[in-house]
């Protein structure tokens, strides 16, 4: 069967890494995207590096591995959009697509006539998706907004990080661009829904996503112990807030995650430990008491866990159905069978590096798979292509624009 979005075509004008991350589920799903960037330079991932990925020879491309991680299934076309030729151009695809991505600045595009509502009127079935760091409204909508200083502002690392109080404690970002990607996700949500709703009206919309906006939704569970206490949660290094055991422990050899969601739970974690006295003691009997006695219990814990390496947990507890795992780094994440047999890793042709590895997708679509079109192109590799099928431009008129440095 044809991919799920064959029939769609995206425009994406977007950079860094939330819209390109939205770009790329939906090539994944079998839009077809064409990336518009700047002659010569391009979107600035491609030159966040090192690392670099390699040729067959080992020798660096000069291709960014960040700009790899969002750019799969996705065409190049450089196009000035500073020249009248340039906007002319993305105008004209804009009119033969069914969603346009872009994190321009609020009012960036308007200057160009590329806004939504000069789009709207030339195509009204256009979905045209706004990504910024505060959104098109509000006092802080003309400020830039990047990743770190969101996780900042919207309370991410209030709650990620050691307590104050002990070694190590203070803020802390967290190891990717989660408010970016979070975003780039909301925004596939909300193109597909703007979509479905233009099935009904024939009519695309304007989505507007902001960094801040997800960031503060995204803290779900924490942003409502606020709202329901009215006292804001603070770090707590790996436990967690709410649910007694649930955090890491150090193993004899390593460190080990022991996550017990309810009662029964922490009775075979206790019987595997050889403490099966602990859940007949009224402190800790009831997930509620034992978060109210979080400070007695652990200790417990933490000295038997320490008498064994983490292979006993991980095989014990996970026998009496308790969940354990271990943490990996990313090489054995990847190593990880589980890992291996959902596809997460995936090797595409590549026309510089012969082969590169990405990360597959998550989405499993029983009738409609994803597949991978191909590997994250290179600057402008398909501008000719796109000009010619898309737009019908012949090689005289794509031959001129080269000369204007329009392309």
């Amino acid at each position: 069967m044809p991919a799920a979005l064959s029939h769609i075509r995206v425009l994406d004008l977007s950079r860094i890494l939330a819209g390109p991350w939205c770009g790329q589920i939906l090539a994944d799903l079998g839009a077809e995207v064409i990336k518009v960037e700047r002659p010569g330079a391009g979107d600035d991932t491609r030159t966040w590096g090192p690392p670099w990925m390699k040729d067959p020879q080992g020798e660096d491309t000069g291709e960014a591995a960040y700009f790899m991680a969002a750019n799969r299934g996705k065409k190049s076309v450089t196009v000035d959009i500073s020249k009248p030729e340039g906007q002319e151009i993305v105008r004209a695809l804009a009119g033969k697509s069914d969603i346009l991505l872009e994190n321009y600045k609020v009012g960036g595009l308007k200057q160009y006539g590329l806004d939504y509502e000069s789009l709207h009127a030339l195509n009204p079935r256009l979905v045209y998706c706004s990504i910024t760091g505060f959104g098109q409204s509000g006092p802080y909508a003309s400020r830039p907004g990047y990743d770190f200083m969101i996780q900042g502002m919207g309370g991410l690392m209030s709650i990620t990080g050691e307590r104050d109080d002990r070694p190590g404690g203070g803020p802390q970002k967290v190891g990717v661009a989660v408010a970016d990607l979070m975003t780039g996700m909301y925004a596939t949500v909300g193109v597909l829904a703007a979509l479905a709703q233009r099935d009904v009206s024939g009519r695309g919309q304007h989505v507007d996503l902001a960094l801040l906006d997800t960031q503060v939704a995204m803290t779900a569970n924490m942003a409502m112990n606020y709202l329901a206490s009215g006292r804001p949660p603070g770090r707590s290094g790996n436990a967690h807030p709410n649910v007694v055991p649930y955090q890491t422990f150090a193993a004899a050899d390593g460190y080990v995650i022991v996550a017990v969601g309810n009662d029964g739970q922490f009775a075979r974690l206790c019987d595997v430990m050889g403490r099966p006295d602990l859940p007949k003691d009224p402190r800790f009997t009831t997930n509620p008491a034992r978060v109210k006695h979080r400070e007695e219990l652990i200790p417990i814990i933490e000295k038997m866990i320490a008498l064994h390496p983490m292979q006993f947990w991980v095989e014990s507890l996970e026998a009496v159905g308790v969940p354990c795992g271990p943490i990996n780094n990313l090489a054995q994440a990847f190593a990880d069978p589980q890992v291996q047999h959902r596809g997460m890793r995936i090797d595409l042709p590549h026309p510089a590096a012969g082969t590169v590895p990405l990360v597959g997708s998550p989405i499993k679509l029983s009738e409609t798979p994803v597949s991978y079109a191909s590997a994250p192109p290179m600057l402008g590799q398909h501008t000719e292509d796109v000009l010619r099928t898309v737009l019908g431009l012949d090689e005289a008129a794509v031959s001129a624009l080269r000369e204007a440095r329009v392309l």
